[in-house]
C-alpha cells in the first residue's frame, strides 16, 4: 500500500464520521455558503507570476515543514506579497491541517482560496463551500473518469473552480473534460516522493489551451518558473518554499519582486 492509497482509506472514514456529525442541511445554512466565490482562473489569467501559495504545516514526504506559523498572518502576508491565490491544506493526520484553517484564512484575506484536500465524496465539496473555498482540487489518481466529472459538475453549481491534478500521460487522457478550469501538474512521484520538473514540460503539449496550465511541486527558484513558462504555464503552486521561512508573507514578496524584474 502506498501512501496515497493510505491517506485515501483514513479519508473514507474521517468522511463518513463528519457526515454522521454535521448533516448537509447544516453545512448549507452557513454563513459563506451565499458568498460569491473569486475566480481563481482570472486571476491566473491575467497575472504575471501566477503565484499560488500555499499554508501547509507538514507533509508526508518532509515531516514538519513549520508549525509556528498561524494561518491569520500567513493569508495576509500573502495578499500583501501579491500572490494570485492561497492554496489551505485541510488534510489533518498527514498535513495538520484544517477546515478551521480554511476559515481563518477566509477571515483574513480577499484571496482566491483553494481546498487542497484528498476529495473522494461530494460531501467534502459542500464542506469547502461553506467554510469558504473559492477553488476545489481533484486528484487523477485517486478517481476513476466517472468520479471526476460527478464532482467537477457539482463543484461547477457551486461555482467553485476545479484544479484537477495529474502526475502523467494516462491521468491526463483519463481526466480532460469541459467541467474542469486548471489542469494542475504535479511534479512529485507520489510513489518515490522524487520530483522533476521534466514531468510537466512533457504533458504541457498535451493539454488543451482551454484550461488554465498549473504546475505544483518543487518549484522553489525563479528559474523553474520562467523555465516552465515557455511552456504554456500560467500557474505555480508553491508551498515548502515560503513556509519554511519565519515569514512566509515576506518570503512570498521578495520571491514575486525578483520574478516581476
Amino acid at each position: 500500500m502506498n501512501i496515497l492509497d493510505k491517506i485515501v482509506a483514513d479519508k473514507r472514514i474521517e468522511v463518513d464520521l463528519r457526515k454522521s456529525l454535521i448533516p448537509i442541511k447544516q453545512l448549507e445554512q452557513s454563513v459563506l455558503f451565499e458568498r460569491s466565490t473569486i475566480s481563481l482562473v482570472n486571476k491566473l489569467r491575467q497575472s504575471q507570476s501566477g503565484i499560488i501559495a500555499e499554508h501547509k504545516r507538514r507533509s508526508p514526504s518532509k515531516s514538519v515543514i513549520n508549525q509556528n506559523l498561524n494561518v491569520f498572518d500567513v493569508a495576509k502576508g500573502y495578499e500583501e506579497a501579491g500572490v494570485c491565490g492561497m492554496s489551505v491544506l485541510t488534510d489533518g493526520k498527514y498535513f495538520g491541517g484544517s477546515l478551521d484553517d480554511l476559515l481563518t484564512a477566509r477571515a483574513s484575506c480577499n484571496l482566491p482560496l483553494l481546498r487542497k484536500e484528498f476529495i473522494i465524496d461530494e460531501y467534502q465539496l459542500l464542506e469547502a463551500k461553506a467554510y469558504g473555498a473559492d477553488v476545489i482540487l481533484l486528484i487523477a489518481a485517486i478517481l476513476t473518469r466517472e468520479e471526476i466529472k460527478q464532482f467537477s459538475e457539482f463543484a461547477k453549481s457551486l461555482n467553485l473552480d476545479v484544479l484537477l491534478e495529474v502526475h502523467n500521460e494516462e491521468e491526463l487522457y483519463k481526466a480532460i473534460m469541459p467541467s474542469l478550469d486548471m489542469l494542475g501538474v504535479n511534479n512529485r512521484n507520489l510513489k518515490t516522493f522524487e520530483v522533476s520538473l521534466d514531468t510537466s514540460k512533457k504533458l504541457s503539449a498535451l493539454i488543451p489551451n482551454d484550461f488554465v496550465k498549473v504546475s505544483e511541486s518543487g518549484i522553489s527558484t525563479i528559474e523553474a518558473i520562467k523555465e516552465l513558462q515557455p511552456f504554456g504555464y500560467k500557474g505555480f503552486l508553491i508551498g515548502e518554499n515560503f513556509m519554511k521561512t519565519n515569514n512566509a508573507g515576506e518570503s512570498a514578496k521578495q520571491f514575486i519582486n525578483a520574478l516581476n524584474k
